[in-house]
Parts: structure tokens; C-alpha cells; sequence
């Protein structure tokens, strides 16, 4: 089996060692390039008190493409479609080599904090955030009433 890169054991030593306030990571103990976190809900939005699991797995090819993150917790987001896909830019065309397993969770983290209706990966979420936001943040809040339950 392959071994974790240095840039792998060092970011994997720098998350156990500097955490997040609101983010806890741990490593897959069967596989280096797969981490369990957990986000919770930042104060102040509909996503308040809420536990979010995520999975993230880094590419073959790390850092020069980026990690794979996926919502396991169902969420009523604009940039998080059914299937827990995330729509972010990081993770997508302005990664950057230079970026790291840290600034992906902060970047989701904000995510959380500032959906983005206007570039959506659930069409319907966006639709209604941009129509009727009142409404969206009501329904995202009965969302993490719902399936972001405490552990």
C-alpha cells in the first residue's frame, strides 16, 4: 500500500495539533487520504446548533488537484445539491497547489455562513433563496432541526 506524501503527514499533524474552533477532523485509520469531519453549524444562521457530517478524500494526485468533499447530513443549502455535493470554487477551478485540507473546511465553514444562490448546485434552494429568503432560511432551519442532530 502507498504511503501518506509529507505534505500529507504534515497537514494531517498541523489538524490534530491547531484545530478549528467549530471543525473537527480525524483521519481514516485504514486510509490516509480519507477524513471524517465534522462541522458545526455557525452561530447566526439557519445552520445554528446543527452537526454536519462531511467526508473528504484526497485525489491520487494531491495537491495538484483537490480533495473530494461530500455532506453525509442532508442540508438545505443553494451551493449543496441532494447528494451532498458542494459547489466551491476552491474545490474546483481556483484550487490552488498552495491550498490545504484547513483552508477547504474554513472555505465550507463560510460556506455556511454566505450561501451563494447565484451560483447553486440545488437549483430549487437558490431559486427560493433569491425569491423569498425569509422562507429559505426557514426551511433550511427545520433542515437542520431535522437531520443535523447533536451526537
Amino acid at each position: 500500500m502507498a504511503q501518506p506524501t509529507p505534505r500529507i503527514i504534515k497537514e494531517t499533524q498541523n489538524l490534530a495539533k491547531d484545530k478549528v474552533q467549530g471543525i473537527d477532523v480525524t483521519p481514516d485509520p485504514q486510509n490516509f487520504k480519507h477524513f471524517f469531519v465534522i462541522i458545526v453549524g455557525p452561530p447566526n444562521t439557519p445552520y445554528e446548533g446543527g452537526v454536519f457530517d462531511i467526508e473528504l478524500l484526497l485525489p491520487d494526485d494531491y495537491p495538484m488537484s483537490p480533495p473530494k468533499c461530500v455532506f453525509n447530513t442532508k442540508i438545505y443549502h443553494p451551493n449543496i445539491d441532494n447528494l451532498g455535493r458542494i459547489c466551491l470554487d476552491v474545490l474546483k477551478d481556483k484550487w490552488s497547489p498552495a491550498l490545504q485540507i484547513r483552508s477547504i473546511l474554513l472555505s465550507i465553514q463560510v460556506l455556511l455562513s454566505s450561501p451563494n444562490p447565484d451560483d447553486p448546485l440545488n437549483n430549487e434552494a437558490a431559486n427560493l433563496w433569491k425569491s423569498n429568503e425569509a422562507q429559505a432560511l426557514i426551511k433550511a432551519r427545520e433542515y437542520t432541526l431535522k437531520y443535523a442532530k447533536k451526537h
